[in-house]
């Protein structure tokens, strides 16, 4: 990648069901992400935030809300990006491209969304938006309604994940103990997550309640810095080694569901770009929207052969303590999936990871970290390989 692209700081706000406001969330992580890059606001360049909103807030024009972050940011090009639940992956990206392309140094990347002041339904139902809508059987379908096709679907192929996605939910509600920006920090037992329960009430069969991910307000923020740019200078950086995206189609006819093929895609063409393999990698984010959704990640990361999911969870590479942790933070499950920021909440702690500033989630020594963030049912696809950069 020429320029060399870098993150050099993050911002992240407390996911969960939270009190302020979109813009108060979207200046918080704007002000950490500056404060921590230590880049003069005046310096910064260009400014994307990562929205899906589909009517869940009144703010359809939230791009320049950024601005409040400091008075010096008023005049800076600021764009909003939506891709569904890749929006801020999406949002990523162009700031990236505008630095490749020479219009930029330092770019504010910013992802926000507000949800959790409405109902269940009215959430579900902003959602389905980002389904395809001109077939009527699909457009009636929820998004744990598609994911419950494949789940039933995987079964049918390849044997009931019913127990590996319980294992995932369990997985992750642990890993966000030692998470203090977590939507969740109640562990849910692997016996839990198994059974159905008053507790734990099918949603969309087989899915259960904890095969889900949460309803969440919240706020991330990076700034991205050529090494022409504040990157030269910064106390800390992280080289972005890969960057990749790539599309499927819409609907659903025509597509095999649970070969996820488009994240296979983006995920084979970020190792090639970054040079490295599976077994280089320190740690992953992935966009567990859904249980099954991780297992099948697992497949497209190369880690076991299609059908083989469980493998992972069986053999413990998958866990906080295995060769490759997935989901260090708690994942979409239990951190929380406030959706326009979720991609760039990834990065955020992956760059918190290779600068040692993870806390209880550190993995001592890590090197080389993946980023996966999926906008529909493997739709929009990014995958992102970040590298420490010690020197």
């Amino acid at each position: 990648m020429d320029p060399q692209i870098y993150i050099t700081g993050s911002g992240h706000t407390r996911f969960g069901r939270l009190s302020q406001t979109l813009e108060e969330l979207i200046v918080e992580a704007a002000r950490e992400a500056i404060d921590e890059a230590g880049v003069d606001p005046a310096e910064i360049d260009a400014i994307y935030l990562g929205h899906f909103n589909s009517g869940l807030v009144s703010d359809s024009f939230a791009s320049s809300l950024v601005k409040g972050a400091d008075p010096a940011l008023r005049f800076t090009p600021a764009s909003r990006c939506e891709n569904a639940c890749a929006s801020g992956a999406a949002a990523f990206q162009a700031g990236m491209m505008r630095i490749a392309a020479g219009k930029a140094r330092n770019v504010l990347v910013v992802g926000a969304e507000k949800m959790t002041h409405r109902t269940t339904e009215d959430v579900t139902r902003a959602l389905a938006g980002a389904g395809y809508q001109n077939d009527p059987e699909e457009a009636a379908l929820s998004f744990p309604q598609v994911f419950g096709i494949a789940a039933r679907a995987y079964a049918d192929r390849h044997g009931d994940p019913l127990d590996a996605m319980a294992r995932i939910a369990a997985k992750n509600h642990a890993n966000a103990m030692a998470n203090p920006l977590a939507q969740m920090h109640k562990p849910l037992p692997y016996e839990f997550c198994r059974e159905v329960s008053e507790r734990n009430q099918l949603i969309a069969p087989p899915l259960r309640l904890s095969d889900c991910s949460l309803v969440t307000d919240g706020a991330a923020a990076i700034v991205l810095s050529s090494d022409q740019g504040h990157a030269a200078s910064a106390s800390r950086r992280v080289r972005i080694a890969a960057a990749e995206q790539v599309s499927d189609t819409l609907p659903l006819a025509g597509r095999d569901l649970i070969a996820f093929e488009g994240p296979a895609r983006a995920i084979r063409a970020a190792y090639e770009a970054a040079g490295i393999g599976l077994d280089q990698l320190d740690f992953a984010e992935v966009h567990d929207c859904f249980t099954i959704a991780e297992l099948l990640i697992y497949e497209a990361m190369g880690l076991v052969p299609q059908g083989q999911g469980a493998r992972a969870l069986e053999d413990g590479t998958v866990f906080a303590d295995g060769k490759l942790p997935v989901n260090l933070s708690g994942g979409l499950k239990a951190k929380g999936h406030p959706v326009g920021a979720t991609g760039v909440s990834m990065l955020a702690l992956g760059f918190r990871q290779l600068t040692g500033q993870a806390g209880e989630m550190q993995r001592a020594g890590a090197e080389w970290g993946l980023t996966f963030n999926m906008g529909g049912a493997a739709v929009a696809n990014y995958a992102t390989i970040l590298q420490a950069d010690r020197a």
